[in-house]
């Protein structure tokens, strides 16, 4: 039913409702409350108490009038009494409203009470006329909030949203009846998530929807797990590629090793993300992945978010495989007709490049593995846009160093397989962390400075290109730095730089000793001579962001450290400085970060292609998440052991 067709709505108020998704009546029901004002407890007049808000019943005494003030202000007022006492009520600048209250009629109202030349008052309070047939929506109960778009009053919308609910909408059962057990029926959670009866009312309704909506995103996902597609059976002995490393592979790398040569050579397309923090060896473990399809025949190609990144890849990869091909976008128009041209014939075996792999122009021979590095940086659509390119159904191999906590892992990975390589090399020591206050500058100047004399670099990360009262630009920050360690070079990198590869470059060659740079150094340089990383303004960033910051040094095996400088006071902040110090762990932080800052500041919804949710939140409700994807599995006839899914 079209929104416009309800009571009270019209074309007008339609057009303004689409803003926010509302275009018929289902979508209204469907509209949670941001929050809730418990306004049950009517409080008599002798009973408030200024500065608290409160929700009382009385009549009115007195004619309203509106009371002209400071030229053209008006001010609305009128007298209010119950059994035990008088009350002023005013509104500003709002003279529409004297027609809507009478004399002798009885009204609830509720706003905050101010005490005037010692008369109690109350400002701009909600009302609502007492009527014995239409039960109350603003006052005496639990009153629902929502986040609404200009023009539309919150009482005005909980008026439409008791008219949608009284024509039954949304209370349709959506669950299978195997699965409700005890939860609530739907018709009873529609109506108290927005009415709630009760507090106990209120959370059989929230978890009953909470349920359902992770119902049937698990079970979405593990419906396309359930069908694996057909894929190119892969074999071969990965024990003769080995021995082009200059290392032995940890535990954790032969493990993760050990899954994708089981994936590849099954005869199912592979589909697994390999986690693993910064420096863990997700590379090498890439490259045993292509060596397999090279030799079996095929080509395979690996996508990272920045050339830069790109460029390290072909670097590494040319080192393992001679036929190595870079295509990224800053190549002459020569250079990329000739690498598309040897990935097209076959010429290439392991192509390197951004999202240049994915334009039209480009069409591989027989692709049959596909590596996205840092895949969270590529939208749904640009990752699928490679696999399409490929032979048949390629084996689809994701690589992140950003820790992915559990509960989110459920949610935005559930279809794939997922790895995890929990090692660093030997030898690698754990950077040590400080947090500190900028007071201490001149200090950690002094101490930039010794670590360039020791033959080893610097990053400096700012939060912004441009200057703010609340934090240093990275280009003033940067001149600053150049001017009081003259005989130090000092580069500066941001976005909107055009020779931004040059920079890196110069400085992952070891030229430039210092760079100052904002988080578009995050991913991908790696500089092993790099020891120092400070880190401006922290409390700016995320958990997980600082993390992968913190990442940037530690690549060798001299000591690393990374200093955090913020003057932030909040607890908040000292919260998360407290946990950097503490502990190098990335999966910890991340749990943490998405606790304080919610899934969709982890990722950024679109990027990641995370659900948004309209009442589920993936750290509060892992317990309901876990009932709700074993509920899902057994629907599907999957098994679920130890509260992972399994085929």
């Amino acid at each position: 039913m079209d929104i416009a067709k309800l009571p009270g709505i019209g074309p007008g108020r339609a057009k303004i409702l689409a803003e926010v998704g509302i275009s018929t009546v289902e979508d209204l029901t469907n509209y949670l409350p941001r929050d809730y004002d418990d306004r049950s407890e009517i409080k008599t007049i002798s009973m408030l108490t200024p500065g608290i808000t409160h929700t009382i019943r009385g009549t009115i005494t007195s004619e309203p009038e509106n009371i002209s003030f400071r030229a053209s202000k008006i001010m609305t007022k009128i007298r209010l009494e119950d059994e035990t006492g008088e009350l002023t009520l005013v509104w500003f600048g709002q003279p529409y409203l004297k027609k809507n209250f009478k004399k002798n009629d009885s009204y609830l109202f509720t706003g905050r009470v101010s005490e005037n030349y010692g008369r109690l008052q109350m400002e701009s309070p909600e009302y609502e006329k007492i009527n014995q047939e239409v039960e109350t929506l603003s006052s005496g109960r639990i009153v629902p909030i929502y986040t609404l778009p200009k023009g539309i009053s919150q009482k005005m919308f909980r008026k439409w949203m008791k008219a949608a609910l009284d024509l039954g909408v949304g209370e349709q059962e959506t669950l299978p009846n195997s699965v409700i057990g005890d939860l609530c029926s739907r018709k009873e959670a529609i109506q108290n998530i927005h009415f709630p009866d009760s507090d106990s009312g209120f959370y059989a309704a929230r978890r009953r929807l909470v349920f359902e909506e992770l119902f049937f995103i698990q079970l979405s996902l593990l419906n396309i797990k359930e069908a694996p597609q057909v894929g190119i059976s892969i074999g071969g002995d990965i024990s003769e590629f080995l021995p082009k490393f200059p290392f032995t592979l940890t535990r954790a790398q032969q493990s993760v090793l050990c899954e994708i040569t089981s994936d590849m050579k099954s005869g199912w397309r592979m589909n697994r993300l390999v986690q693993g923090d910064v420096g863990s060896g997700k590379t090498a473990v890439a490259a045993c992945a292509a060596y397999l399809a090279i030799n079996a025949g095929y080509q395979a190609a690996i996508m990272a978010p920045t050339e830069v990144l790109a460029r390290q890849h072909y670097r590494q990869f040319k080192q393992y495989f001679d036929d190595t091909v870079l295509l990224i976008g800053s190549l002459s128009t020569k250079e990329k007709k000739q690498a598309q041209k040897a990935i097209h014939d076959g010429q290439a075996k392991m192509i390197v490049g951004t999202h240049a792999l994915i334009q039209e122009s480009v069409a591989f021979d027989n692709l049959a593995l596909v590596i996205t590095d840092e895949q969270h940086r590529f939208g749904v659509n640009q990752r699928a846009a490679l696999i399409e390119k490929g032979q048949d159904v390629p084996h689809t191999m994701l690589m992140t160093a950003t820790p992915i906590p559990r509960t989110l892992g459920l949610i935005l990975y559930g279809d794939m397989d997922i790895s995890v390589i929990d090692a660093l090399p030997p030898g690698r020591k754990p950077i040590e962390t400080y947090c500190v206050n900028s007071g201490y500058r001149p200090r950690l100047q002094a101490f930039m400075a010794k670590h360039v004399n020791e033959g080893h670099q610097v990053y400096v990360i700012c939060p912004a290109i441009d200057e703010s009262e609340d934090f240093k630009s990275v280009t003033s920050y940067a001149a600053d730095l150049q001017k009081n360690l003259p005989d130090i070079p000092v580069a500066c990198l941001h976005g909107r730089l055009k020779d931004k590869e040059e920079i890196v470059t110069a400085f992952s060659s070891g030229k430039t000793p210092i760079i100052v740079s904002t988080t578009v150094i995050e991913v991908g340089v790696d500089v092993p001579t790099a020891t120092l990383v400070v880190i401006e303004n922290a409390e700016r960033f995320g958990l997980a962001q600082l993390h992968q910051l913190r990442g940037r040094v530690g690549r060798g095996n001299a000591q690393s450290y990374c200093v955090l400088v913020t003057d932030s006071k909040s607890e908040h902040s000292k919260e998360r400085m407290q946990a950097m110090e503490q502990t190098s762990d990335g999966f910890i932080l991340s749990e943490l970060d998405l606790k304080q800052r919610g899934p969709g500041d982890f990722f950024g919804v679109q990027q990641s292609g995370l659900p948004v949710f309209k009442i589920a939140n993936l750290y509060r409700d892992i317990e309901i998440l876990k009932e709700a994807q074993k509920a899902a599995a057994s629907v599907v006839g999957l098994i679920e052991t130890d509260g992972i899914i399994v085929m």
